[in-house]
């Protein structure tokens, strides 16, 4: 007897949003200004609240004060410069502001395949222009610097709760991303 995926009206669901779309959506979708402006500033507050965490980052940062860098993808740039505090600040886009130090140019076109290549845990292709050093640092960032949301919970809720959840909340993404990789799966002919 064959069962039937508890999530099968996802895919279902998919199709039918994905039937109703323009065929060129990621590339034809632009988010207003105002909507692109509030989440690079609430991607700044999250930046900075890992980065509370992480002494040996704020050290590196420190060194870097004053330094701007700016992350280009399509045609959305997100700008910051990193603070005395060895924080992150966002510097809104503006034609009289200070050059970029370093600009780093997302490569990849589709939000469908840059959300894959981050959730698979690689990098995705990026070129790099301006100050060498100031990329190393940030690469640095990148490899060492991860956010522990069990820890942050801990602290709403206390320890044992919070690994509870968070091992719950695993178990959870495995199973979709093994019923994912099912579905992808070419089935034999009978």
């Amino acid at each position: 007897m064959a069962t039937q995926s508890p999530f099968s009206w996802l895919a279902d669901a998919a199709d039918t949003l994905r039937a109703k779309l323009p065929a060129d959506f990621p590339s034809s979708f632009t988010p207003p200004a105002w909507a692109v402006s509030e989440v690079q500033q609430r991607v700044v507050l999250f930046l900075n609240h890992v980065l509370m965490q992480e002494p040996a980052a704020r050290d590196r940062l420190q060194r870097q004060r004053g330094r701007h860098v700016q992350v280009c993808w399509r045609d959305q740039v997100f700008q910051c410069a990193f603070t005395p505090a060895g924080l992150v600040e966002f510097m809104a886009p503006d034609a009289s502001a200070k050059a970029a130090d370093l600009v780093l140019r997302v490569n990849e076109p589709s939000p469908f395949a840059l959300a894959k290549t981050v959730l698979e845990g690689d990098k995705p292709a990026i070129r790099i222009e301006g100050d060498v050093q100031l990329a190393a640092e940030v690469n640095w960032l990148i490899d060492h610097v991860r956010w522990d949301p069990e820890e942050d919970l801990a602290r709403l809720i206390g320890d044992a709760p919070a690994h509870t959840v968070a091992h719950t909340a695993q178990a959870v993404v495995q199973a979709l991303r093994q019923f994912i990789q099912s579905t992808k799966t070419p089935k034999a002919a009978p």
